[in-house]
């Protein structure tokens, strides 16, 4: 159990590290166990995942030099965020912004950028620092690898999914150290079925992004076929949609906009820290802008 404030956790918790796809969110592997170690800890045992031709996303707390730099040698290109106030010495200028650098053996390139999110409750911005091992600026311009960057969140939605939409906010039942790998594994392929039945229904219509596949209705469609014990038997035809992605394309959510929502407390565990009915929870309309800015002279 985690120590806290008010005596602890209620329950003892696990900590899982996934490789996610970013175009279809379905998983390429992922790690667990308890969380005594960290994330850079778990992270090494995913490497042997990695293949010539990938880029991984990573956020700030995988910018470790060591890391990164067996990243590189899995023949994975990287893309990640560094801490603003990291020095990084400029070894060479380029032309859209960024710049030459090493973080550690590795050599990278730098992207120092300022975001800008607008709404009608107003602006805000805020200061990235990227760091890639795609060292050539005319093929991955600066503004490119920016926009690139926000696929990360990907990640975040698919640890939603195994979290709270296929457990429904109940905990893990095993009261075991087996019991308790058995049922992880059981929601990572339950989880990686429906992304890959979400994922073949929306290939059999041309230019439908995987992103409007609903989650919801391909685990609620999958419940549903368990409890009524239908599709027991397959079809001797090829059904590369099926009943679960028929019910999927009959409801597909709307081409993604740009929505943010203020990043705030919204269930207090202490009461001081509660804000009353007052809390903003409004989802806005956004429209975002990046600036790449260029490295200050030495």
């Amino acid at each position: 159990k985690q120590a806290g404030n008010h005596g602890g956790t209620g329950y003892p918790q696990v900590r899982l590290l996934a490789l996610v796809a970013c175009g279809t969110r379905t998983l390429i592997d992922a790690v667990f166990g308890p969380t005594t170690a960290g994330e850079t800890a778990y992270a090494p045992r995913l490497l042997p995942s990695l293949r010539t031709g990938m880029i991984l996303l990573a956020d700030r707390n995988f910018g470790a030099q060591k890391l990164v730099a067996d990243i590189a040698a899995t023949g994975a290109e990287v893309l990640v965020r560094l801490k603003n106030g990291r020095r990084m010495p400029v070894l060479a200028r380029y032309r859209d912004g960024s710049y030459l650098s090493t973080l550690g053996p590795v050599r990278v390139r730098v992207v120092d950028c300022e975001i800008t999110l607008t709404t009608t409750a107003g602006k805000h911005t805020g200061l990235y620092r990227l760091a890639t091992t795609l060292l050539d600026h005319h093929r991955h311009p600066a503004g490119e690898l920016a926009a690139l960057y926000h696929q990360r969140w990907q990640i975040e939605t698919a640890y939603l999914e195994l979290k709270s939409t296929i457990l429904g906010g109940r905990v893990l039942r095993a009261r075991t150290p087996d019991g308790i790998d058995q049922e992880i594994y059981a929601l990572l392929v339950v989880y990686q079925l429906l992304r890959t039945a979400m994922a073949d229904a929306t290939s059999t219509r041309y230019g439908i992004d995987p992103d409007r596949a609903s989650f919801s209705i391909a685990w609620q469609t999958a419940r549903d076929l368990v409890i009524q014990a239908a599709g027991v038997i397959a079809d001797t035809v090829a059904d590369l949609a099926g009943t679960i992605g028929r019910h999927v394309l009959a409801d597909l959510l709307p081409a993604r906009r740009l929505r943010i929502s203020p990043r705030i407390v919204k269930r207090a565990i202490s009461k001081y820290q509660a804000r009353g009915p007052r809390i903003d929870r409004t989802s806005y309309k956004a429209t975002t802008s990046i600036e790449i800015l260029a490295p200050a002279s030495p």
